[in-house]
Order: C-alpha cells, then sequence, then structure tokens
C-alpha cells in the first residue's frame, strides 16, 4: 500500500498542479466568453482532439503498449528488445497520424455538422469559426499521441512525474490566450472571436511544448527512440491486435462524450458550456485518482502476472480498489452536496451570470454520482489489459454504451442536460459491476470481507460529512458569488468543514490510521 500511495501520489500532486491551472483557465474563459455563442463553438472544437487524444493516444495506446514493453523489459539485461519494440511502433504510428489528421482536416465541416447544435449551426459566421478552431486545434492530437509514447516509455520505468507534469503546459498556453485575448479585446463578439483563434494556436503549441518536454525525459533515461523505416514487425502487429478493442475497453469514458456531443446537440444553447464547466469539476478527483491509479498500476499488475506472482497482483488490486474508495467517495458526495455553491464560486462573474452557475452546478451533481465508478473502471480494467486480454472490456464498455444510450433517450426530455449526465454515471456503474463479475468468476480478483467492511465505514464517514454539508453550506449566503476574498473564504471553510467531519469519522471508524493520512497529505503536497 505504501508502495502504490508514493507512485499515486507523485502523479496525483502533478495531475493536481494541472487541474489547478485548468481551473484558473475556466475561470478567465467564462468571464470571457461567458456561455453560449463563441463559448459553445470553442467548447466544441476543443473537445474534439481533446477526446480523441484521451480515447486514442492516452486510454488505448497505454493500455497496449505498457504490458508488452514491460514483457520485453524484462527478458534481457540491456533492454534491447524493448527499446527496438519502442522504434518500430514510433515508426509505424507517424504515418498513421498524419493520414488521420489529414483526412480529417478535410473532413471537419461535416464532423463539426455532426455534433453543433442546432443554435450554433444557424449561426453561420459562428459555425465557420467553430470549423476553423477545430481544423487549427488538430494537430494537437498527432503531436499528443507520439508524446503519449514518450509517456508510457517513462511510466514503464516507473518515472511517473515528468508525464505528470507535461499537461499543465496545455493550460498554461491556454491561459496565455486568454490574457492576450482579454488585453487586446473590448468583449464584443469580434474580441470573443478573436480570443478563440488565439485558444486554437494556444492548443497545438501546447501539443509541440508537451512533445519536446517529454522527449527530453526519454532521452535521458537512455530510451529515446529513434526514426526508422515503418515495418510491420510481430511486436507492432500483436500491438495492433490488443490496441482496437482498447480503444473500446480503456475509453468507455470517452466514446461516452462523442455520445454526449450527439445528444447534446438537440439541446439548448449553453449546454456544452454547462458540461465542459461541471466536467472540469469532476474531472479534479477522476484525474488526481482516476488517472493515477490506472497509471501507476497498470505497469506493476505487467510485472506480477509476467512473474506470476499472483497474490502480489491481488495485493495491489485490493489495495488500488480500497485507496480508489477511500479518496473519491467523499470526493463525490462533497461535490454532489456542494456543487451549485463551488461552481458560483468559480465561474460566476463577467459574461458568467449565477443562472448559469446554478444550471453548472446541477449538471456536477449528475456527473459525480458515477465518479467513483469512473475511477474503478480504470483500477479494474487494467487487471485485463496486464494480462493481454483487451477483449473483455470491449464487451463490457460496449453493453454499457447501450445503457447510455437507451438511459440518454429516457432521461433527457425529462431532465435536460442533467439526465445526459446521469446516465453516463448509471452506465459507469454498470461497466464495474460487469468488469468485477468477471474477474472474480475468472479467479482473478474478489472483495475480501475486509475490504468491504472498510468501503461500508468510509460510505458512513461520508455520509456524516454530508451532513454537516448540507447544514454549512447555506450559512456562507451570497458569499460564494461575493468579492474574491468573500469566495475564498466560503470555498475554505465548506473544505476544511468536509475534510475535517471525513477524515475524523474515517478515523474514528478504523477506516484509516493517523500514518495513512500523513502520509496521504505528504505525497499530495
Amino acid at each position: 500500500m505504501s508502495s502504490l500511495i508514493r507512485n499515486v501520489g507523485t502523479i496525483g500532486g502533478l495531475t493536481l498542479v494541472s487541474r489547478i491551472f485548468g481551473f484558473a483557465r475556466d475561470m478567465l474563459l467564462s468571464r470571457i466568453l461567458g456561455a453560449g455563442g463563441v463559448a459553445d463553438a470553442w467548447q466544441l472544437a476543443f473537445q474534439l482532439p481533446n477526446i480523441f487524444r484521451r480515447l486514442f493516444a492516452e486510454g488505448a495506446f497505454a493500455a497496449a503498449f505498457v504490458p508488452l514493453f514491460n514483457q520485453r523489459m524484462t527478458k534481457d539485461g540491456d533492454h534491447s528488445e524493448a527499446r527496438a519494440f519502442a522504434d518500430a511502433v514510433l515508426a509505424v504510428l507517424i504515418p498513421i497520424l498524419i493520414v488521420f489528421s489529414g483526412l480529417l482536416l478535410i473532413l471537419m465541416p461535416w464532423v463539426m455538422a455532426l455534433f453543433a447544435s442546432d443554435a450554433l449551426q444557424a449561426d453561420d459566421a459562428t459555425f465557420d469559426l467553430a470549423v476553423l478552431m477545430a481544423r487549427v486545434a488538430f494537430p494537437y492530437l498527432a503531436l499528443m499521441s507520439v508524446a503519449t509514447l514518450f509517456a508510457a516509455i517513462l511510466n514503464s520505468l516507473s518515472r511517473f512525474a515528468a508525464a505528470a507534469a507535461a499537461p499543465v503546459l496545455l493550460n498554461i498556453c491556454l491561459i496565455a490566450a486568454l490574457l492576450i485575448g482579454l488585453a487586446t479585446g473590448d468583449g464584443g463578439e469580434a474580441a470573443k472571436a478573436a480570443t478563440g483563434r488565439y485558444l486554437a494556436v494556444a492548443v497545438s503549441l501546447s501539443g509541440l511544448f508537451q512533445l519536446i518536454w517529454l522527449f527530453y525525459w526519454v532521452r535521458r533515461s537512455g530510451f529515446a527512440p529513434t526514426l526508422r523505416r515503418p515495418r510491420l514487425t510481430a511486436g507492432v502487429r500483436e500491438m495492433g491486435v490488443l490496441i482496437l478493442p482498447a480503444v473500446f475497453g480503456a475509453g468507455v469514458y470517452q466514446i461516452s462524450r462523442f455520445v454526449d456531443l450527439f445528444f447534446i446537440a438537440m439541446l439548448p444553447d449553453k449546454s456544452i458550456t454547462y458540461l465542459a464547466m461541471a466536467d472540469r469539476l469532476n474531472q479534479l478527483p477522476l484525474g488526481i485518482i482516476g488517472i493515477a491509479l490506472g497509471t501507476a498500476i497498470l505497469p506493476a499488475l505487467s510485472r506480477f502476472i509476467a512473474a506470476d506472482e499472483r497474490d502480489g497482483a491481488f495485493r495491489l488490486q485490493s489495495n488500488a480498489v480500497e485507496l480508489a474508495m477511500l479518496l473519491t467517495v467523499p470526493a463525490a458526495v462533497a461535490l454532489f452536496v456542494a456543487g451549485p455553491a463551488i461552481t458560483s464560486a468559480f465561474y460566476v462573474g463577467g459574461q458568467y451570470t449565477r443562472a448559469d452557475g446554478l444550471a453548472t452546478g446541477a449538471v456536477v451533481g449528475g456527473l459525480v454520482v458515477g465518479l467513483p465508478a469512473y475511477v474503478l473502471v480504470k483500477v479494474l480494467v487494467p487487471n485485463f489489459f496486464a494480462r493481454k486480454d483487451t477483449r473483455t472490456p470491449v464487451y463490457t464498455a460496449a453493453i454499457s454504451l447501450l445503457i447510455n444510450i437507451a438511459l440518454n433517450l429516457l432521461l433527457i426530455p425529462r431532465l435536460g442536460i442533467v439526465g445526459l449526465a446521469l446516465a453516463g454515471s448509471t452506465a459507469a456503474w454498470c461497466n464495474v459491476a460487469m468488469l468485477y463479475t468477471i474477474l472474480h468468476r475468472h479467479g482473478q480478483f474478489h472483495l475480501t470481507r475486509q475490504v468491504v467492511w472498510r468501503i461500508a465505514r468510509i460510505v458512513l464517514a461520508a455520509a456524516v460529512m454530508a451532513a454537516v454539508l448540507w447544514f454549512a453550506v447555506p450559512l456562507a449566503g451570497d458569499a460564494f458569488t461575493g468579492n474574491v476574498g468573500e469566495r475564498i473564504a466560503a470555498l475554505a471553510a465548506i473544505v476544511a468543514a468536509g475534510a475535517v467531519t471525513f477524515f475524523g469519522c474515517a478515523i474514528l471508524f478504523g477506516v484509516v490510521n493517523r500514518d495513512t493520512v500523513g502520509q496521504l497529505r505528504r505525497r499530495q503536497l
């Protein structure tokens, strides 16, 4: 557990830094662009390369590459086979990215029309701007796909810090673009459009900067790949067999985002901005905990399974599930209860109205219902990938996707954008149930009585925290939309109340001891 906490703390702590910059970015974005119009166009333009990146570059690529790379790392002392495998993958990856990116750039007007709302398509100037921004930002996908290869190598070497720090560069570039737009614009529609163009350029530049950053650290590790002529080696073919099903298995959340974009096109103006701003809060614990846990355990699980150390793999999986629940359940409960207050404090101001803040908070509530499930998927799926089984998560992901679509059709007419968020959360829990059942039946993992009892006490501690927050949030009154000092004080008060209540109860109920809390705190700091 201490080793897992150390690795998750390293990744999660640096991800927290990136998320803080992301909050600063979105606070500026909400005040400068508001919701609707250019803001919706930008969110749609940014979603396309970003979802493709998370789906193919991060989720599927890492799931297929890391086990094969680790397998070759254990075969020889000088790691020559692992180096050759990385070189061969890079040689094939680059032409695929060039062809795919070129095709999407040509087809971008039709792709955008598929996901754009009726209101966005009705405004020709705003729709054309959305297409332009998407085209300018789309090279980010190719750059980050190569960067992900370098990140996967570093993670396989248990050097997590450089890859976890790289996303900070994206947020720094976007913040710089927003500040340029703020300094040169007058707040009108033309100024908003110019800011959107600056943002699109900043996205692609950030991909280049992250690529350079990760190449530097891979080179320092002695594993810098070299460019060779593309050849379909046995290793590349094996990875090709794994990566296609991994797109569905590791990327169910991102695939559901594509489904969400399709349904959002049927919803009123501003819906995509509300979802994007709400997802920023949802992504904070999801990124810090879920991505960190998934990234940390995949190389370790691969090594345990390659060495046929079943007990080690079982302990690692149990620790990961327990740690995921310890960190996500209180985060989800706190965001559900205090979501509208938190979104108002962060986003309301300038072009973003109080009604926009409350609507965003309602979407947060729908998203965080599935927060523990999204993290558990990231924790359970590596158990399959480490065994080179990328097919089983495909089946569960496909079923959960169908559930998501059915629930969207049922809930969106009644609840609007909140119904869309709830549909995705419910589908994620269905995916968790299927993954766990399959692992249990195959004898590869099951929850022990001790872990189940700990999870029950975690839920009880979170329930006590929810009651405290339910009474504490209204006491702040209008402070969440007051001046900067009032907002900071109100947020600090509810965060302190929630943290003290939950961890106090967790210690009282025997979920954690003081040493574990201290270790978690030190790793996050």
